[in-house]
């Protein structure tokens, strides 16, 4: 089985910092991608930022510039650095990893950005 166990959200103020982990843990071959998405109630889920197993990333418009997606391997762990923070990126945020070719989720952390 594998897992994975986000940490790190919580209640920021505007243009304020987080950092997102995302640590996979169980019978892990191999980790070929990790992903972050946010969703809103009654929004669908979107896709915040991606990064290959080679380290190619890329991010939706919206955070562009504020927003780094990035991976300890030795550790199986991933990051989404958060900042420049707006009330707009309140949401609740899930990784996603493909691991071992499956698709893998993990519970989701609540960020919550005041004005």
């Amino acid at each position: 089985q594998v897992q994975l166990v986000e940490s790190g959200g919580g209640s920021v103020q505007a243009g304020g910092s987080l950092r997102l982990s995302c640590a996979v843990s169980g019978s892990i071959n191999r980790i070929y991608a990790m992903k972050w998405y946010r969703q809103i109630p009654g929004k669908q889920r979107e896709l915040v930022a991606s990064i290959t197993r080679g380290g190619s990333t890329d991010y939706a418009d919206s955070v562009k510039g504020r927003f780094t997606i990035s991976e300890d391997n030795a550790k199986n762990t991933g990051y989404l650095q958060m900042n420049s923070l707006k009330p707009e990126d309140t949401a609740v945020y899930y990784c996603n990893a493909v691991v071992n070719l499956i698709n893998f989720w993990g519970q989701g952390t609540q960020v919550t950005v005041s004005s």
